[in-house]
């Protein structure tokens, strides 16, 4: 059993790190399976199918992205602070992994939606979900800024979703010219977009 088990963990393993580099429509199920070290008949064994890998490696992304932002978003900041921790920390996460490997991976779930949103019902389908989730998280903290006097929106769940998109972008285009200073403008740009007003600590950074 345990011997299996590794071999999913393995599959998922490589299957993510080459999603990352390549994105999915590139890759085969033969090297996936040579990267993770396993022969072809586990994959087939613990997934039906390559969409069922990318199901299976978008879910567990998401299980620790989830409890990241849980984490930073459910702390007891003030709410902007809170917002701020998050861009903060995906910052953190680009540089580190352009450290690793030499170039900004971006964000998994943004690559897919540009790569498979238009190819597959069930992995577009599963992104929105997580996107509406990241909406719904960032709603409670937009909402609790709006009570505080902290922010000025009309609309918090439309501010929310603007908030995620600005994130989604920012990384986008620190993707696209493997760049992560295109990061640092993040924080300023979503207090502009909350109608909230900078700290003395947040002047001081401009």
């Amino acid at each position: 059993m345990g011997r299996t088990s590794d071999a999913r963990s393995k599959i998922l393993t490589a299957a993510q790190s080459l999603i990352e580099l390549r994105g999915y429509s590139a890759l085969g199920v033969a090297e996936i399976c040579k990267t993770a070290g396993v022969p072809k008949g586990s994959f087939y064994y613990f997934f039906e199918s390559k969409e069922a890998l990318a199901l299976a490696v978008i879910d567990e992304h998401w299980t620790a992205q989830q409890h990241n932002w849980v984490r930073v978003l459910k702390s007891d900041q003030e709410p902007l602070q809170r917002l701020r921790h998050l861009f903060e920390e995906t910052e953190a996460a680009q540089r580190a992994g352009q450290a690793t490997c030499g170039t900004v991976s971006g964000c998994m779930f943004g690559n897919l939606t540009l790569e498979m949103s238009n190819q597959t019902e069930t992995i577009r389908g599963r992104l929105q979900q997580i996107f509406d989730a990241q909406v719904d998280m960032v709603e409670e903290v937009v909402s609790e800024a709006l009570e505080r006097g902290d922010a000025a929106v009309a609309a918090p769940r439309a501010a929310a979703r603007s908030v995620v998109a600005q994130l989604e972008g920012q990384v986008l285009f620190a993707k696209l010219y493997n760049d992560t200073a295109q990061l640092e403008a993040l924080w300023h740009n979503c207090l502009a977009l909350l109608g909230a007003h900078p700290s003395e600590a947040d002047v001081a950074t401009v």
